[in-house]
């Protein structure tokens, strides 16, 4: 080892789900929306000058600031916006969970909790989930440094009702209360109404599940115009510059098409539903999902198999080598035609499993 190593920061670092780029391939492994953006994002796009790249773009990211304001019924100073969720998320570990107390999320949840948690040095605790994979609120009600969790959960895709995440944060008013609600829309309750009546909570979403809108990293929080202030002050300690021209435009565009955001979730939430039903005859078990996405089992299968066997056939989805959750699959709800590709291969999976036996 080089002497300039010993003074390096090592992580474990947080691993993305595969991004393949193949012909026909059925991408249901990062809970990507199957349908495009909003039509007047795709037109936004079609008319943009380049000539405005010449330019920094606001740093205070002022046009998508207020049209999320008026969208969540917020003041503006109640609004911070990041490169994705991903991005405010780790700002808001960095900015908000600096005591010597555990922070506090559960054991089976967004993997890149623990990477940050490390990364920035900052101790943590994973109260267990039930054995229905449900979050036990009473967990969350001792001494602690600062709480988070995602509402609906990921991978499990369960979620809690805004009263049993206000019992949470009634029992955690001296810590900051981070609610990442990144599938909150698929069915979930979100709880930006208590953010006038907790100064101490922060909710986290995203435009890449619901807006379809992955591919240009759009997050935010809202809370507290304290709260918001001391994310600003760090953001700009290090990059003051944080969202680009065309994503600031594109993003508007994104939040002022309701029908559109409505009429698409609308379908994945009819198509999850249908896929329940669908999975559940070939015998599969999934839980009662909140999210685009499934969490199944199947009590004649081994996981790691069907993930690989799906591989093979250019079906991707998600296989997590963790405990108590290695026998299930994340499955993203695609269009109607995707799932049913994929409920015939399961078809053919199961007539394969059969002849074996």
């Amino acid at each position: 080892m080089s002497a300039w190593e010993e003074n390096v920061r090592r992580v474990t670092p947080y691993t993305p789900g595969d991004q393949p780029n193949r012909p026909k391939m059925i991408k249901l492994n990062t809970n990507e929306n199957p349908y495009p953006p909003a039509p007047g994002v795709e037109k936004a796009l079609r008319d943009f000058d380049p000539d405005c790249l010449r330019l920094y773009p606001d740093p205070g990211a002022s046009a998508l600031v207020n049209v999320l304001a008026d969208y969540c019924h917020v003041k503006r100073e109640q609004v911070f916006v990041g490169i994705g969720s991903d991005d405010v998320l780790a700002m808001a570990f960095m900015t908000f969970f600096n005591s010597e107390k555990p922070i506090l999320f559960p054991d089976i949840t967004y993997s890149f909790y623990p990477v940050w948690a490390e990364e920035f040095r900052i101790p943590y605790e994973t109260p267990p989930l039930d054995e229905g994979f449900h979050i036990v609120k009473e967990d969350y009600c001792r001494d602690n440094g600062g709480v988070i969790f995602p509402n609906p959960n990921a991978p499990t895709s369960l979620a809690l009702g805004a009263s049993e995440v206000e019992e949470i944060l009634r029992h955690n008013q001296d810590v900051v209360v981070i609610v990442d609600e990144a599938y909150v829309d698929f069915g979930g309750e979100s709880v930006l109404p208590l953010v006038d009546r907790y100064d101490n909570l922060l909710v986290v979403q995203t435009f890449s599940k619901s807006r379809s809108m992955a591919g240009m990293r759009i997050g935010f929080a809202v809370g507290s115009p304290r709260l918001i202030r001391y994310l600003n002050d760090v953001k700009y300690s290090f990059n003051s510059y944080t969202m680009n021209q065309l994503t600031l435009r594109l993003g508007v565009e994104a939040v002022l098409d309701e029908a559109y955001f409505r009429e698409t979730t609308g379908k994945i939430i009819r198509t999850r539903e249908a896929a329940r039903r669908r999975l559940a005859g070939l015998g599969f078990q999934s839980l009662d999902s909140r999210a685009n996405f499934l969490f199944i089992t199947h009590p004649e299968y081994e996981a790691k198999e069907l993930y690989n066997a799906l591989k093979k056939e250019d079906i991707y989805v998600r296989y997590f080598d963790a405990p108590r959750i290695s026998q299930y699959l994340r499955v993203t709800i695609g269009t109607d035609e995707q799932m049913e590709a994929l409920y015939g291969f399961l078809v053919r999976y199961e007539a394969l499993h059969r002849k074996e036996r």
